[in-house]
C-alpha cells in the first residue's frame, strides 16, 4: 500500500486512519440508490389500497417527494453547519444533548437500520424466488434463508472493500434505471395505445380521514427511505457545502420523477384490482406486458433490492462507528481495518442485530415500526435545527434554507407519528416507545459512569488483534 493512498496520520503516536472520498457522482448514486430500492416494485399496491383512488395514489406520490425534499434540504444545511459524519445522531448530540443522542443510537442500531435492512431483504428474497414459485406464494423458511444469505454476503463485501461497495452501488443503480424506465417505457406506450381507463373519474372511492391518509404516506415514504444517506457520510464527501445540496435536489427529484412515472405505466397496464392483489407489482407488470419475458422483472428487481441493502449497510456502518467515537458506544465499533479502511466491526455488529430481527419479523410490521421510529427522530433532528436557526445565527452555513421549511416537515413528521396512534392504537407502538425511552436509562448506568470498564477494554483488545483494526481519526 502507497503510504499517499492510506493516508496515515501520526497522530498521539497511535496510527489513526482515515476514511476515503466520495465525488457528486458517488454522492447522487448513493442517496439515489438507497432510495430507490425494493420499495417502488412493492409499495404501490400498498399506497394504492390505503387511500382507494388512483388519482389519490399519485398525489401521495407526489406529497411523499416533496416532503421528502424539503427534509433532504433541510438535512443539507445540518450537514454544512455541523460538518461531521453520523447523521440523526451528531445533529441531535450537537444541539438537544447527550441522553437524547444517545437514546437516537441506541433505537437506531437495535430497531431502524436492522428493519430497513432486513425489510429490504425480504423483499429481495421475494423477488429472487418469484420465478421458481410462480402462482403461489414461496414458503417462509425459504424466504428468510435467502434472505440472510443476501445480508451475510453484503455484509463481507462491505468489510473487504470501500470500492467494491461503492461498484456495487453504481452497477445497481444502473440496473435500476434500466428496469424503471421498461416500466414507464412500457407504460407510455401503452397510453399511446390509448389505454386510459383506470384514469377516468380518478378521484371517486377515495378514503379522506387521518389514517388512511397516514397509512399511506408510510408505505409511500418507505420507498423514499435512504434520503439522509448522504449525511451519514459527510465527511466522505468532497467539498460537501456544494455537492450536499446539489445531490439531494438531483437525486431527489429524479426519484421522484420516475416514481410518479412507473405509477402511472403500472396503473395503465393494470386496473386498481389487480394491482392491489398483486404480491409482487413488477413482476405482474412484466408478465402483463413482455410475456414470457416477464422474469426479467424479477430479477432487475432483485438486483435493486441488493444494491439497496448495499446503501444501507454502507451508511448504517457509519452510524455506530461515529456513536463509538463520541464514546456512546463501545471503543471497538470505531475502528476501520488497518489496510482495507473499512469499519468492520460496526459492519458486523449491524449485521449479527440485522440476522436476529429477520426471525420474526414479517414486512408490513417492520415498515410501520420503521417509519415510526425514523420520522420521530426526524422530528427531533429538524426541531435541531430551527433551535440553531434562531439562537445560533452566527455559525458558518455556507448553504442555508429557509427558516419555514424546517417548520413544514417537522409539522409533517408529527403528524405522521401520531396519524397510526390515533386511528388505530395497538400495544405494538407503545412497546416501541418504551423502548426508545429505555435508552436513557442505559446511558446513566453505561455511558455517564462508565460502569465494567476493565472487561471491555480487554474485549477490544482482543476483538483489535483479531480483526486487525486501529482507531480512526476524524476527517475535517
Amino acid at each position: 500500500m502507497h503510504q499517499d493512498t492510506q493516508s496515515v496520520i501520526m497522530d498521539d503516536q497511535k496510527q489513526k486512519l482515515n476514511l476515503k472520498e466520495v465525488g457528486i457522482i458517488g454522492a447522487v448514486s448513493f442517496i439515489a440508490g438507497t432510495m430507490m430500492g425494493s420499495g417502488i416494485f412493492i409499495s404501490p399496491q400498498y399506497v394504492l389500497s390505503a387511500i382507494g383512488s388512483t388519482g389519490a395514489s399519485l398525489v401521495i406520490w407526489a406529497c411523499c417527494g416533496l416532503v421528502v425534499m424539503m427534509g433532504g434540504l433541510c438535512y443539507a444545511e445540518l450537514g454544512t453547519v455541523i460538518p461531521e459524519s453520523g447523521g440523526e445522531f451528531i445533529y441531535i448530540l450537537r444541539t438537544v444533548g447527550r441522553v437524547v443522542a444517545f437514546m437516537f443510537v441506541f433505537s437506531f442500531i437495535v430497531i431502524m437500520r436492522p428493519a430497513s435492512a432486513t425489510g429490504i431483504a425480504l423483499s429481495f428474497a421475494e423477488y429472487v424466488l418469484a420465478p421458481f414459485y410462480s402462482g403461489c406464494i414461496p414458503p417462509q423458511l425459504v424466504v428468510k434463508c435467502v434472505a440472510a444469505g443476501g445480508i451475510i454476503v453484503l455484509a463481507i463485501i462491505n468489510c473487504l472493500s470501500v470500492r467494491l461497495a461503492t461498484a456495487i452501488q453504481v452497477v445497481s443503480m444502473a440496473v435500476k434505471f434500466l428496469a424503471l424506465s421498461v416500466i414507464i417505457l412500457g407504460g407510455i406506450v401503452m397510453l399511446f395505445q390509448g389505454h386510459v381507463e383506470n384514469f377516468q373519474n380518478s378521484f371517486e372511492d377515495t378514503n379522506v380521514g387521518v389514517s388512511p391518509v397516514g397509512l399511506a404516506l408510510y408505505q409511500g415514504l418507505w420507498c423514499f427511505d435512504g434520503w439522509n444517506t448522504l449525511n451519514y457520510l459527510t465527511e466522505e464527501l468532497k467539498h460537501p457545502e456544494v455537492n450536499l445540496p446539489r445531490a439531494v435536489i438531483i437525486a431527489i427529484s429524479l426519484v421522484t420523477g420516475l416514481y410518479l412515472l412507473v405509477n402511472v405505466s403500472y396503473l395503465t397496464v393494470m386496473t386498481p384490482k389487480e394491482l392491489m392483489s398483486s404480491s409482487a407489482v413488477a413482476v405482474t407488470w412484466g408478465n402483463k406486458v413482455l410475456g414470457n419475458w416477464g422474469w426479467i422483472m424479477s430479477v432487475a428487481a432483485a438486483l435493486s433490492a441488493f444494491g439497496s441493502l448495499n446503501g444501507t449497510f454502507f451508511s448504517g456502518g457509519r452510524v455506530c462507528f461515529v456513536a463509538a467515537r463520541e464514546g456512546h458506544m463501545p471503543d471497538i465499533l470505531a475502528m476501520a481495518h488497518v489496510h482495507r479502511l473499512t469499519p468492520s466491526p460496526a459492519l458486523i455488529f449491524t449485521t449479527i442485530v440485522s440476522l436476529i430481527v429477520l426471525i420474526p419479523g414479517d414486512f408490513q410490521s417492520i415498515v410501520n415500526y420503521f417509519s415510526f421510529t425514523a420520522w420521530f427522530f426526524y422530528a427531533i433532528t429538524l426541531s435541531g435545527l430551527i433551535y440553531l436557526k434562531i439562537k445560533k445565527p452566527e455559525l458558518p452555513r455556507p448553504y442555508r434554507v429557509p427558516i419555514i421549511l424546517p417548520i413544514l416537515v417537522v409539522i409533517a413528521a408529527i403528524f405522521l407519528v401520531l396519524a397510526p396512534i390515533i386511528d388505530n392504537p395497538q400495544l405494538e407502538y407503545l412497546y416501541v416507545t418504551l423502548f426508545i425511552l429505555s435508552g436513557a436509562i442505559i446511558y446513566i448506568p453505561f455511558i455517564h459512569y462508565k460502569i465494567c470498564p476493565g472487561l471491555l477494554t480487554k474485549l477490544t483488545v482482543f476483538l483489535q488483534l483479531f480483526l486487525q483494526v486501529a482507531p480512526a481519526e476524524k476527517n475535517v
